[in-house]
C-alpha cells in the first residue's frame, strides 16, 4: 500500500484536501504514526465569518519536551472550545441554504467529549465522507515513512501558511460574499452548508 497517497488527518479539512483525495480517486492512507506538528490544519479549521476568514483552533494538551505521535495527542478542555466553535459556526452559517439540513447530526460533535484529537478528527472526517456519498474504507499507516514520492505525500502540502497544493477555483455561493467576495479553500463545511448534497459534484 506504499504506492497510495498519504494524507494527514485534519480538523474539518479545507476543500483542497477533498479535491486532492478526488484526484487520487479516494484511494489513500491516513497518516497515524507521524509526530504531531504545530500550527497546521490538524487542529484548526478556517470558516467564513462576517469579517472574513476565521480560524478556529482546537486546543491540545501540551506534552513533555518529547515528540508525541499524532494518534496520542489529547484534546484540552481547559476552556469551553466546543461551545465557542459551535457558536462561531452557527453564527457564520445559520443563514446558509443547508445549515439546518446538517445541524442535528453535526452539533453532536460539539456536545460529546473526545479524549484524543485523532479520534475526534476521524469521526468528523467519516461524517463528511458520508455527506459526500463516498463509501471509502479507511486505511491507516502502520509505520512512519520519512521519504515518500512527492506526488504521494500530502503531509506537508496542504498548509494554510504556504499552500503548495492548488486546485482550480470554482466559485460557489457563500453567505457573506457580498462583503468580501468569494473566499476559496475554506473548510469543507463551508461548501456543505452552502451547497448541500451538490457538494459532491463540486469536487
Amino acid at each position: 500500500m506504499h504506492s497510495s497517497a498519504i494524507f494527514p488527518l485534519f480538523y474539518l479539512p479545507p476543500v483542497s484536501y477533498f479535491s486532492a483525495l478526488n484526484d487520487h480517486n479516494f484511494e489513500f492512507l491516513l497518516e497515524k504514526e507521524e509526530h504531531f506538528p504545530k500550527q497546521t490544519y490538524r487542529n484548526r479549521t478556517r470558516i467564513y465569518s462576517p469579517n472574513g476568514k476565521l480560524d478556529l483552533f482546537l486546543p491540545v494538551i501540551k506534552g513533555s519536551k518529547f515528540h508525541t505521535k499524532v494518534k496520542d495527542v489529547k484534546i484540552s478542555y481547559d476552556f469551553k472550545w466546543q461551545r465557542l466553535h459551535w457558536l462561531s459556526i452557527e453564527s457564520c452559517y445559520r443563514n446558509s441554504a443547508y445549515f439546518e439540513y446538517y445541524e442535528d447530526e453535526f452539533v453532536t460533535f460539539y456536545e460529546k467529549k473526545y479524549d484524543y484529537l485523532f479520534d475526534y478528527n476521524l469521526e468528523l472526517f467519516q461524517w463528511v465522507l458520508k455527506q459526500l456519498k463516498k463509501n471509502t474504507e479507511l486505511q491507516f499507516t502502520e509505520e512512519y515513512i520519512k521519504e515518500l514520492p512527492p506526488e504521494s505525500d500530502f503531509r506537508t502540502k496542504l498548509h494554510f501558511k504556504n499552500p503548495e497544493y492548488t486546485v482550480p477555483v470554482k466559485p460557489y455561493f457563500q453567505v457573506f460574499e457580498d462583503r468580501m467576495g468569494f473566499l476559496p479553500n475554506l473548510s469543507i463545511v463551508d461548501l456543505l452548508f452552502n451547497q448541500g448534497p451538490q457538494s459532491k459534484h463540486y469536487l
